[in-house]
């Protein structure tokens, strides 16, 4: 299968060999079943063992990557959510439980655990893959050992229950999403097939499952959708979001990701959707470029996943654009504590990054779920709440 030809750098040939085997295994995959829903696929270019973009060992974070996340933009983001956390661990009392999902590299644990005030009893991380949880262990190896100890690895969520924080930071983007478009009033699910030489997409009824959801969308969205209209819906969310949050006992569960509520998500202007891939720091909008050595993402439908928290028995406590939560937990106020100028221009560049519309500061919002009794008015929330426009 050769790639479109998109102005992105060519892979060294062992990677593109890689992407090769992966991609050989969709067709023989389509050739067998016929064409795939979208979210198989992009299941597969994600999560295929061995060969999927999460789990094939190769480098994704940082500078040498294909993208920055906002813990790597230096630790303002981590010191931030730790305030967040030590107010619902005062809350609590000892023996707390920070949970964090899909952590990356492990920047943000080790930072975070570095600044709490109110150290967790265990810090659980949730990463099925092998190739990331060595990345992450790497960098947790620079805290101190009684920090380090309380770190564990997991599989799956942990049958016992715990009382604490839930935190996932740019994990629900990730979920495979199936892909859909609206002809004269009608719904059709976009699948994938093989084409000439390469990945293609095809058009069909939607699954029974997929087609229920888009009826319960075009139920709660003010308007019809136009004709011509493509976008995406996460079917997995509210069963992935019961799974995850189903031990938290008492706490809050705190979802950080790019994504609009529901009406701005399916608005008619956005008639293309909100798929985007990474590659090597470049964003474009093919996902069938290089399978297994690209990322791809959908934004997230924060009402749906507020919808889904509420049927998982939580209560949304609050819902913040990013810059937001971090100001309302003094990330500003960090600069006058900086050792020299040099650090306190730093930190201006680390804030700017983090906070301004243009770059990361409305495009991602944080969600709050909670469940049991925790301060009714959280610190993160309390300046710039977006509650209504979910």
């Amino acid at each position: 299968m050769r790639p479109p030809s998109l102005s992105l750098p060519q892979p060294p040939d062992e990677l593109a060999r890689l992407s090769t085997e992966l991609g050989n295994r969709m067709v023989a995959e389509i050739q067998r079943g016929g064409p795939m829903p979208f979210d198989q696929y992009m299941r597969m270019a994600l999560y295929e063992p061995g060969l999927g973009y999460y789990v094939n060992g190769l480098h994704k974070f940082g500078a040498e990557g294909d993208f920055v996340t906002a813990p790597g933009q230096g630790a303002l983001f981590a010191a931030a959510v730790a305030r967040q956390c030590d107010e619902v661990a005062r809350a609590i009392g000892p023996g707390w439980t920070l949970m964090e999902l899909g952590p990356g590299a492990g920047t943000l644990a080790r930072d975070v655990l570095e600044r709490l005030e109110v150290p967790p009893a265990r810090y659980l991380i949730l990463e099925p893959s092998a190739a990331l949880r060595q990345v992450q262990r790497e960098t947790l190896d620079t805290l101190p050992a009684a920090l380090r100890a309380k770190v564990h690895w997991l599989d799956a969520p942990p049958e016992e229950s715990f009382e604490g924080v839930i935190l996932a930071n740019e994990v629900i983007d990730a979920l495979p999403v199936a892909r859909f478009l609206v002809d004269k009033g009608r719904f059709f699910e976009q699948f994938v097939a093989v084409g000439d030489q390469r990945l293609q997409w095809h058009v069909a009824e939607p699954r029974p499952r997929v087609m229920s959801a888009l009826k319960a969308l075009a139920e709660a969205l003010p308007a019809p959708l136009p004709g011509g209209y493509a976008s995406e819906i996460c079917v997995d969310l509210p069963g992935w979001l019961d799974t995850v949050t189903r031990p938290l006992a008492r706490g809050l569960a705190l979802f950080i990701d790019y994504g609009y509520p529901r009406a701005e998500y399916y608005h008619a202007d956005r008639s293309d959707g909100t798929l985007v891939c990474h590659y090597r720091h470049r964003a474009h909008f093919d996902p069938f470029v290089w399978p297994g050595l690209t990322d791809i993402s959908a934004f997230v439908d924060f009402t749906a996943a507020a919808e889904a928290g509420h049927d998982a028995g939580m209560e949304v406590a609050g819902f913040s654009s990013q810059a937001g939560f971090l100001l309302s937990l003094g990330v500003h106020e960090m600069i006058e504590q900086a050792a020299s100028e040099r650090e306190r221009m730093s930190l201006a560049g680390e804030i700017k990054r983090l906070t301004l519309p243009g770059e990361m500061g409305e495009r991602f919002k944080v969600l709050g779920l909670a469940r049991g009794k925790v301060p009714e008015r959280l610190a993160g929330f309390e300046l710039m709440s977006q509650l209504h426009r979910l």
